[in-house]
């Protein structure tokens, strides 16, 4: 009998290449020049070069480590990108400092294929402005022989009592949202009492953290770092080792992400830009994408043609009542203010 991890690699090879064989038979139609700027590996580069030989448009990729990276970069007057895949909260805020570009998306070729429950814009609720792109949860990576069985943020936090190490991501919405979600409040609170309290939560924990940071994959796969507040987009990993390796969205609840693709308003190339959202709308492409990054994907008729394991991993694809402890993040407007100072507070603390 075959090996768990090399029935469903294999499957996604299979699935994989049936799509881009389906894709490969149009033949280039124009020239030009598309600059992407993205999070690191956040796409698969076959749906890159895809794209180009669908087109005949030249790609370039830069990519970011967060939100604010990439915010700072377009607000300091980086030009020459013609796309941005800012999480939804960051695309309200860019959209209201006028950053990006009306693609009027909500009318382009492929987006009947887009699910209503993925339009989570609060400033563009019809999706005019951005494509809704991938989405998942955020929980806890972790080394099974290090660290054991996980199911709860206190299984995790109880692992440095026991000498192991963990670490929380580099991220003020994230890690703030982990104390908020364990004292039962929102992740968009601007309550100052309820954040006073998450401010203390986490204080209380600083020595029991090892590093706040995104590059721990390579460290839990070592079992030099026992578990890792990390994205979903570790399921890849866990797949692929899944008696060594592990993800778990805790029985609290967690945080969620969702990423846009959003055209700049300063973007060189917007027609070329417009045409890789009607490309990447295609259900065979969106699935490619799913495929590779093991995250969930806004487009309907793509999620059918994902194979059977990755629709079955109740990471990827959790049930209805693990969804619903979910919570995405939304645009603080001057209340974000709030969340630096105990940020602030947490990180020198550390």
């Amino acid at each position: 009998m075959l090996k768990p991890t090399y029935r469903i690699l294999r499957s996604f090879s299979l699935v994989a290449a049936s799509l881009a064989l389906a894709i490969l038979s149009q033949p280039a139609a124009a020239e030009g020049q598309l600059n992407i700027y993205n999070w690191g590996d956040y796409i698969n580069p076959d749906v890159l070069t895809r794209f180009t030989e669908d087109t005949g448009i030249e790609v370039t990729l830069d990519v970011y480590g967060s939100n604010e990276e990439m915010l700072a970069k377009i607000q300091a007057g980086a030009t020459g990108y013609d796309i941005v895949f800012p999480s939804v909260h960051v695309r309200d805020i860019m959209q209201k400092l006028g950053l990006l570009y009306d693609a009027k998306v909500n009318t382009l070729k492929g987006f009947e294929n887009i699910d209503p429950a993925n339009k989570r814009s609060k400033v563009d609720p019809e999706s005019s402005f951005c494509l809704p792109y991938a989405w998942g949860a955020v929980g806890i990576f972790y080394n099974k022989a290090e660290a054991g069985e996980i199911k709860t943020w206190d299984d995790f936090f109880a692992l440095p009592d026991k000498g192991k190490k963990i670490t929380m991501l580099d991220d003020l919405r994230e890690t703030i949202g982990v104390a908020l979600i364990k004292l039962g409040y929102s992740v968009n609170t601007t309550d100052s009492d309820e954040l006073k309290q998450a401010e203390a939560w986490l204080l209380e924990r600083t020595d029991k953290i090892s590093a706040f940071s995104y590059d721990i994959v390579p460290l839990v796969q070592s079992g030099d770092i026992a578990a890792a507040h990390w994205y979903v987009g570790a399921t890849l990993y866990t797949i692929q080792e899944p008696d060594k390796l592990g993800f778990v969205i805790p029985e609290e609840g967690a945080t969620m992400y969702q990423e846009d693709i959003c055209v700049l308003d300063t973007a060189p190339n917007k027609e070329s830009a417009i045409r890789f959202m009607e490309f990447y709308m295609q259900p065979e492409i969106a699935a490619l994408n799913t495929i590779q990054q093991v995250n969930g994907t806004a487009n309907v008729p793509a999620r059918d043609l994902l194979p059977p394991e990755l629709k079955a991993n109740p990471n990827t694809n959790p049930p209805p009542e693990v969804i619903a402890k979910l919570q995405i993040f939304e645009d603080l407007g001057e209340a974000l203010r709030k969340y630096n100072s105990v940020w602030t507070k947490v990180r020198t603390a550390q």
